[in-house]
């Protein structure tokens, strides 16, 4: 796995991008569940097929992209917000980016621990290790590098994290990935109950950091990509719940930014699984 890995990491961005957007494609045609999902879930949302179809694509691409994000040579960055980013660093109370299933979340992370790990130390994502062994030991070495630390989805995961930000330091999670059963809350998200974490808003309750939303937006003809940093769009409430919703109503707000690079596909209404199976 690690050798195919290395192996596709060589390869142009432009020809992994291809290559994804026909695989996208493929799975599409192949599976009439998949297919039955991003039409449901984008219909929620209000927009109908044709309107987000470029998902599909933009899915297989985000697929093919990560050996070179992992592996290859550094790929072309943009910035947008930079200025919020360098503020939210200045005031020394920790940073809590969230991001939704949407363009590249790899790189956000990877732009940001790289630009500021010098000043200001790495950036804490948080992860879910993979069940199977030789993916799991990918993983791991993708994410040794400079500026870029990981916390795993349990209790020492969390305090990690609030390690970090209480030494001014920067976390990173995508709070619309459905945590296990007992970790979250039910919570409207595009007008549907959807099983929401609390982790996001915790961490912002207990320790004071600053809330910024982030995404990697993908560039057309492999010209790389474009990191969006925006404010939270208002104070986050001392009350989990009321919180909890801001935190859903502002991944939102990100995606209607660019449905087209969102993964609708992503089961995000799907009941949580017990947390110890």
């Amino acid at each position: 796995m690690l050798a195919l890995y290395r192996f596709a990491s060589r390869w142009p961005l432009g020809l992994l991008h291809a290559l994804g957007a026909a695989l996208g494609w493929l799975t599409w045609a192949a599976s009439p569940t998949y297919r039955r999902r991003i039409a449901e879930h984008a219909r929620l949302a209000g927009y109908r097929f044709a309107e987000v179809r470029a998902c599909v694509a933009h899915a297989g691409r985000m697929a093919l992209e990560t050996p070179r994000l992992w592996f290859g040579p550094p790929v072309p960055v943009q910035w947008r917000g930079e200025d919020l980013l360098d503020a939210a660093y200045a005031a020394r109370q920790g940073v809590v980016f969230m991001t939704p299933h949407m363009g590249c979340f790899e790189i956000t992370a990877q732009a940001v621990g790289a630009r500021y790990h010098a000043g200001h130390g790495p950036i804490t994502v948080l992860y879910r290790p993979a069940r199977q062994p030789a993916l799991r030991e990918v993983i791991e070495m993708a994410r040794r590098r400079e500026g870029l630390e990981t916390a795993p989805t349990t209790l020492s995961g969390v305090r990690q994290m609030i390690k970090a930000l209480r030494a001014g330091q920067a976390v990173g999670l995508l709070p619309d990935q459905v945590p296990p059963e007992g970790l979250g809350l039910w919570a409207p998200f595009f007008g549907q109950p959807a099983y929401t974490m609390t982790l996001a808003a915790r961490l912002i309750q207990q320790t004071g950091a600053t809330p910024l939303l982030v995404w990697g937006e993908r560039l057309p003809r492999a010209q790389g990509f474009r990191i969006h940093v925006q404010p939270f769009p208002e104070p986050v409430s001392a009350d989990l719940d009321a919180a909890v919703t801001q935190i859903n109503r502002a991944m939102e707000g990100l995606i209607r930014q660019c449905p087209e690079q969102y993964l609708w596909g992503y089961g995000r209404y799907k009941k949580p699984r017990a947390l110890h199976p």
